[in-house]
């Protein structure tokens, strides 16, 4: 039984029904992240002043990503181009950069995620807070690259601070109240960031597997129906799109406020 409409227009709409259901499905996603986003807005706004995180993220690390997602959004676009015109070869150059491109930018985003696990915010019984990157530890000890300070807030904003100096720091358990890592339990921001970043991060993957199929074994349709593999492309690249675009909102509001 032949589908209808998968590469003529639907006379109601004036696009084919796997556009048709990519908007739709971008559609949900739009309020998916738009609640996410608006939930951000308000816990920051009710935040105790003085314990909102800046400066807790590597803005260097951030531009990277923003720059290499700029770049796949590119290249996406150019293979669905290269499919249009008839040049398969380009189309598989275009398309293996977008895949190269995406999962650098996971890469990137674990080396992130991972830079937040080892880090670690310990309060001593004597009042001091010491922080820093977990070096080692065992049933005695706990050593960290870090530094010790009187104030928790100090270490809020790190911005305003200049350079912070790291000093490798032995710590005995028995002076250790407690210590807890930056993971998404250890404050609002951090919960904020990595469910923001988590998500759109399966997404980038989720996108990277569609995009590898059809550069891998899904590309065998361009020979029996080339028309309708070039508009899989068009639809796989709206997708794309979109999870460009969230980056684009993501990036200033995690790592530049």
């Amino acid at each position: 039984m032949e589908i209808p409409y998968t590469v003529k227009p639907r006379p109601d709409t004036g696009i084919y029904n796997a556009k048709v259901g990519i908007w739709l499905f971008l559609a949900s996603e739009v309020m998916l992240f738009g609640g996410l986003f608006s939930a951000y807005v308000l816990l920051r706004v009710g935040a105790d002043e003085g314990y909102w995180p800046h400066g807790w993220l590597d803005v260097r690390l951030g531009t990277l990503n923003t720059v290499l997602l700029a770049l796949s959004a590119i290249t996406t676009l150019l293979a669905w181009v290269a499919c249009k015109v008839g040049q398969f070869g380009r189309f598989k150059f275009f398309h293996a950069c977008t895949i190269v491109l995406a999962l650098t930018f996971l890469g990137v985003k674990m080396y992130e995620y991972h830079d937040k696990w080892i880090h670690y915010e310990i309060k001593l019984k004597d009042g001091r807070f010491a922080d820093g990157h977990m070096i080692a530890s065992d049933d005695t000890s706990v050593t960290i690259e870090g530094r010790y300070v009187t104030d928790e807030k100090a270490l809020y904003d790190l911005r305003s601070q200049g350079p912070i100096p790291r000093d490798e720091i032995k710590i005995s358990r028995s002076d250790i109240l407690s210590m807890e890592n930056y993971g998404p339990w250890h404050n609002t921001f951090l919960a904020l960031y990595f469910t923001l970043t988590g998500l759109h991060a399966l997404h980038i993957l989720g996108g990277t597997l569609v995009i590898g199929y059809l550069w891998g074994p899904g590309s065998r349709m361009w020979k029996k129906d080339p028309e309708r593999f070039t508009n899989r492309i068009e639809v796989s690249g709206l997708f794309w799109h979109f999870v460009d675009l969230v980056w684009i909102f993501l990036f200033p509001v995690l790592y530049l406020t």
